[in-house]
């Protein structure tokens, strides 16, 4: 696994974890929600979001800002003794296409990470994940100013161009 990844906010941050992570680089509150639209591409392994799905709570089981039926439906992907490593979930229902799927998920409920749903917490967040919930356009001029900042950030090393993200050269 590359080393940048380890700067990654881990999938379980809430959002003062995340809002201290991206401001630490230089990012706003709008590059957080903008770039955590990112997750409507892929996949995630149940090892990062299993603390939604299984003793959540001394009281509940599923987190209960989780959709009941979205919850049961992660429990059976991922049981609590889960043996596959490569068992998991997409992050959204079109994960294949780049879209604004993640955000109305997230406002129904159907979120995978805490992360995720920790942006319906504050006020500033939960406003533009509405914003880019309703505007497909929105999401994707506030995405694309988010990857152009986002890409001038620097460790202090030589930069690098991979032609593979999973090898350096």
């Amino acid at each position: 696994m590359a080393t940048e990844t380890r700067q990654l906010p881990a999938p379980t941050f809430n959002i003062s974890q995340l809002q201290q992570s991206f401001s630490q680089r230089g990012l706003s509150l709008e590059d957080l929600v903008a770039l955590s639209g990112g997750h409507t591409l892929g996949f995630a392994h149940c090892s990062s979001f299993q603390n939604r799905i299984h003793k959540f709570s001394s009281k509940q089981d599923i987190d209960p800002s989780m959709k009941a039926s979205f919850g049961s439906r992660l429990r059976s992907v991922c049981p609590s003794h889960n043996k596959v490593k490569i068992a998991g979930s997409s992050l959204d229902s079109s994960s294949t296409l780049f879209d604004n799927a993640y955000y109305k998920l997230l406002l129904q409920g159907e979120s995978i990470f805490s992360s995720d749903e920790a942006l319906l917490t504050h006020p500033t967040t939960k406003a533009l994940v509405s914003k880019f919930a309703y505007s497909q356009e929105e999401f994707e001029r506030a995405f694309v100013k988010s990857m152009i900042k986002m890409s001038s950030i620097t460790s202090g090393e030589q930069k690098q161009i991979r032609l593979d993200c999973k090898f350096v050269r």
